[in-house]
């Protein structure tokens, strides 16, 4: 027997019928479905001090199951003494199996762990069904040892989902459990 994310089986058994009876999809390839999830980190303070790169590629890499990468910046911005090349922030990208197994441990674990956790804003839609979520502290993830982390850091949550609007993307996350604020 091989192993399928909870997630996973829960979308093809209980959200597919559910959702095209809501919207009256006539296949169920019209049926809306999550494709990535993409962590991201910006780090502005990352060009005088390399070693803050070096570890939020470590923590991220842990939160996320999966190795991180660097993002480097695409041009010269004096103000901000950067230069072209230099590193910047980072990402990964999950797809797949390691997407729904991350998605379960955010909803049921890391969120709920957030202080003074009210719900999710439902305002992160982009008009296409994609959905963005800003967290302001990486160590409400349980894969996170606390007195390790000599640096508390944000990261941006994208959704990406096939869904052609907002209404369809809200339904889909709504049917995987996101305490979305009831307006």
């Amino acid at each position: 027997m091989s192993y399928s994310p909870r997630l996973k089986e829960k979308y093809n058994a209980e959200i597919i019928p559910a959702l095209t009876d809501k919207f009256g999809y006539k296949t169920i390839m019209r049926v809306p479905k999550l494709e990535k999830i993409v962590l991201s980190q910006g780090m502005g303070d990352a060009v005088a001090d390399k070693k803050l790169i070096d570890n939020a590629v470590v923590d991220l890499s842990r939160i996320a199951g999966q190795k991180a990468i660097t993002t480097i910046s695409k041009k010269d911005i004096s103000n901000f003494k950067l230069r072209k090349g230099m590193p910047i922030g980072t990402k990964v990208t999950l797809r797949g199996e390691k997407m729904y197994d991350f998605l379960d441990r955010l909803i049921s674990v890391a969120l709920p762990r957030t202080r003074d956790f009210r719900g999710i804003n439902p305002k992160g839609f982009d008009g296409r069904g994609n959905f963005n979520l800003g967290i302001k502290e990486h160590i409400i993830f349980p894969e996170i040892d606390i007195d390790k982390v000599n640096r508390i850091l944000g990261m941006d949550i994208t959704f990406v989902t096939s869904a052609d609007s907002d209404e369809e993307g809200m339904a889909l996350l709504d049917a995987f459990g996101f305490p979305f604020i009831k307006k």
